[in-house]
């Protein structure tokens, strides 16, 4: 993403995980080295931030003007699994490239299936090979897993093994199978990961293909007791269409700690991207794979959260006066949710249907157009101090994060509100019963001068949500100018977790300046 950046890399991971201690004092060494960017594809749970040693280190890096980017996490497709929501962390979700690695499955009774690998060793033999389950090929209960010494090698040897995704790692069911004395494996998906292909560099011959053609193949071996199957590996296939998807396992919102800040705020290229490995471990990164290469494919919200940190210094190189905050914003306000020339919103891969605010957050990110964004969202430290006391932060547990005396908490004489926070999206609370919800924004002009005028709507299901602006049009002479702007929006009563979705466009001669709106029925 920035090729010329300099890399500085602080080791916060051992084999026993990511302490917390040691991951603030590396946020707080890379800070005093003066980095410009700090890329944390890290992440576990939720607190309230306060407690969250991410969210403090990332408070005082934000203060310091340094941008910070952390992965939302891998815990998806279900709701409100992200982690890294604090307002002044930019939460990246995963979604997938035009690029893929097929890997066919051919079965005895002629149907073929794509699945997907990495595998790049001695190929199968082109005639067909004995196929069985591995629940088959097991005496223990959980033995269509794979898991290690679950599978009886006189029953598996010399054959390709259908394993069940789920409970241990991809990879590891190959090296439990080779150790059987198997000759292939075939991984299926479950429901819990539904149609979502994720390549691996498997130990031996090994495809990953989806729940449906999972769930053919192990009728398929259950039937028939002589059942065969062969796999042929394709190599590397682009152009794939449609590009991205939001992948299944990207954590999605809502944010868990402050439901008033919609998370995540972006999704960027998170699934089979190649990069640089490490000598020290083999590509599958388990114990026991002696293979050693210079470069790996892997997939995760840990790809694509240093793919905007890449972009977020780029753009502080473009513009070396921007905040942290002003930085996120132009990645937000200039992502797309659609498909270019389509007008159909970027697909879920976990659903098969458009996704949502809750999934994609503004979208996916479009490096050209965040460089002259038009209009940002700029937030200070002192404004998120004041989201704090909307939230009924105690003086000691802002302390916590500002790292000020205690006494410098929130004003007793103010009238602090959540809706106030500068943000650029929209997280709106109606209760069951329904009614109307303000929020205030402060847009400044970093294009040209110019007139913008606004186009705002939202619905939950086929209801719509009233949204109205004051004022509609907002006009700008120079750079910096500031102008600010009102959202009513205004709904009837829906039963209670029931969300709705929408969004609001600035649009000029030049630019437009989006913001995704997600509404949620207490």
């Amino acid at each position: 993403m920035a090729p010329r950046a300099r890399v500085a890399t602080y080791k916060v991971c051992w084999v026993g995980g990511c302490f917390s201690s040691d991951i603030l004092k590396a946020m707080e060494v890379a800070v005093t080295d003066g980095v410009d960017v700090l890329s944390l594809s890290l992440g576990g749970g939720t607190a309230e931030y306060y407690r969250d040693s991410i969210a403090v280190g990332a408070f005082s890096a934000m203060e310091k003007g340094i941008f910070v980017s952390c992965s939302a996490g891998n815990a998806g497709p279900g709701a409100a699994t992200l982690s890294n929501g604090a307002p002044w962390i930019t939460t990246v979700g995963a979604g997938t490239i035009d690029r893929d690695f097929p890997a066919y499955v051919t079965l005895g009774n002629g149907k073929n299936y794509t699945g997907v690998s990495l595998y790049s060793g001695k190929p199968l033999p082109t005639t067909p090979m004995p196929f069985i389950y591995a629940g088959n090929a097991s005496n223990s209960s959980m033995g269509q897993l794979c898991m290690s010494g679950s599978l009886i090698p006189e029953k598996v040897a010399g054959k390709i093994v259908l394993c069940d995704r789920g409970t241990n790692a991809r990879v590891q069911k190959g090296f439990v199978v080779k150790d059987a004395g198997g000759a292939g494996m075939v991984l299926a998906n479950t429901a819990a990961n539904g149609e979502e292909l994720v390549a691996d560099a498997h130990v031996l011959p090994g495809s990953g293909v989806g729940e449906k053609a999972g769930n053919a193949m192990r009728d398929y071996a259950m039937s028939d007791p002589k059942a065969t199957a062969t796999i042929v590996f394709a190599g590397t296939k682009v152009g794939v269409k449609p590009s991205p998807v939001v992948a299944a396992f990207s954590s999605r919102g809502p944010n868990t700690v402050t439901s008033s800040v919609l998370k995540p705020d972006i999704i960027a290229p998170g699934v089979n991207i190649l990069a640089a490995w490490s000598g020290s471990v083999g590509p599958s990164g388990l114990p026991g794979d002696g293979r050693r290469v210079g470069f790996n494919i892997i997939s995760g919200t840990s790809m694509s959260c240093p793919h905007v940190s890449g972009l977020a210094a780029l753009l502080r190189a473009a513009h070396p006066e921007w905040s942290p905050a002003a930085i996120r914003s132009a990645l937000m306000t200039t992502a797309y949710n659609e498909y270019p020339g389509g007008g159909n919103g970027i697909l879920d891969v976990a659903t098969g249907r458009p996704a949502t605010p809750l999934d994609v957050g503004a979208g996916h990110v479009d490096p050209a157009k965040a460089v002259d964004p038009g209009l940002v969202y700029d937030i200070a430290a002192a404004d998120y101090v004041d989201f704090l006391c909307a939230n009924n932060y105690e003086a000691a547990q802002i302390a916590a994060l500002t790292r000020q005396h205690a006494s410098e908490g929130c004003s007793a004489n103010r009238t602090y509100a959540v809706t106030a926070l500068n943000y650029p999206s929209f997280s709106v609370a109606f209760p069951a019963a329904g009614g109307t919800a303000k929020h205030t924004r402060t847009v400044t002009n970093v294009g040209q001068p110019g007139t913008y005028k606004v186009a705002a709507s939202a619905a939950a299901g086929g209801t719509p949500v009233t949204v109205t602006v004051e004022p509609s049009t907002l006009s700008f002479s120079r750079a910096g100018e500031k102008q600010s702007y009102t959202v009513s929006f205004t709904a009837g009563g829906m039963p209670s977790g029931t969300n709705g979705f929408g969004r609001l466009v600035w649009s000029s001669d030049h630019h437009v300046v989006a913001s995704p709106i997600a509404a949620t029925w207490t």
